[in-house]
């Protein structure tokens, strides 16, 4: 039996060849769950949003998938850094109006959610202007979706967003989550629901751009660009978008050249820092104020809107006086 002193770099040899793992089978293959597709090539998890006929817009499926997804990733040995981008023309738009605000009383075609404070009939009810608001009812929704994104963050290994078109509104509750972050210097990044209707409930603006630079955006509803976000310290690297999968795959294969126990050993070290920052007291008092904004005189009145000429117009008509009226 060799040792360590007769093997050179011997800390780079894969962990599937420690005795723990000795004729062991190899994890499942490639999954396409019903928002984004997983596969491993090497020593990388890629997670792909695929919903790009919606811009890869979220839906009830989307925190479990990539929850599922992580977690995957998380246990399989072969498995040194996970990276998750979106196909089509952008990252992600932010969570699917169609769904959320223009047919807020479908009853929707998930089962499974009957019922429960998920089913799309109780949400609506929970939203009518002339009824009660619970807002325990809105919080254990919306709660949930962001504990499937955070797994981004509390995933023992790493974690990378690349961004590439747009980042935009519940996109970045997801993408800000990430340890790092890499982009497209054109991509769009912004959560312009702050205007009207939303507060980004993951409530990692602070915690990644700083107090005063974060307030600059979600005071105004404005987005930055890749390049704008490298410079503020939001990104890690924005390269011109031709540029981004090989940048990409450069970052990764970097990581991955480190042995998983020291990348977990210096993720839960770093982490430490920014919990005791208070990032779970963030996303819960952004979550609980999401709500909120959902809930007010203007709230309503743009829900409304959105149902009644549909949620483009809608968005359209709250952001033109800002200048950037543009659909995704």
């Amino acid at each position: 039996m060799s040792t360590a002193d007769d093997r050179p770099a011997a800390w780079r040899e894969p962990l599937t060849e420690r005795a723990q793992f000795a004729e062991r089978p190899t994890p499942d293959g490639p999954t396409r769950y019903p928002t984004l597709t997983y596969e491993v090539t090497g020593r990388i998890a890629r997670i792909t949003f695929d919903r790009p006929e919606r811009g890869n817009a979220i839906t009830a499926d989307t925190p479990i998938d990539l929850a599922a997804a992580v977690e995957r990733a998380d246990l399989d040995p072969r498995v040194h850094v996970i990276v998750v981008s979106g196909r089509g023309k952008g990252f992600c738009g932010g969570y699917d109006l169609s769904i959320f605000a223009e047919n807020a009383e479908a009853p929707g075609d998930r089962p499974d959610t009957t019922g429960t404070v998920l089913d799309p009939v109780v949400q609506a009810r929970n939203h009518d202007p002339d009824g009660t608001w619970d807002p325990m009812i809105d919080y254990q929704m919306m709660s949930r979706f962001n504990r499937g994104f955070a797994s981004l963050l509390y995933a023992n290994k790493p974690t990378v967003a690349k961004l590439h078109g747009f980042a935009i509104a519940g996109g970045t509750d997801i993408a800000l989550y990430a340890d790092q972050i890499i982009c497209a210097d054109d991509t769009r990044i912004g959560y312009p629901p702050t205007r009207v209707w939303g507060v980004p409930a993951a409530g990692m603006w602070a915690h990644r751009v700083g107090d005063q630079r974060a307030k600059r955006l979600l005071l105004t509803g404005d987005s930055i660009t890749g390049a704008q976000a490298a410079e503020w310290g939001l990104a890690v690297e924005a390269v011109p978008a031709d540029l981004l999968d090989e940048r990409t795959e450069d970052l990764l294969a970097r990581i991955a050249a480190v042995p998983i126990n020291q990348l977990i050993m210096t993720k839960l070290a770093l982490n430490s820092a920014l919990l005791a920052q208070g990032v779970a007291n963030s996303g819960m008092i952004s979550t609980v104020f999401d709500g909120i904004s959902r809930h007010t005189a203007e709230g309503y009145a743009f829900q409304q809107r959105a149902a009644a000429t549909g949620f483009r117009n809608a968005v359209a008509e709250r952001d033109g006086v800002f200048g950037d009226a543009k659909a995704r």
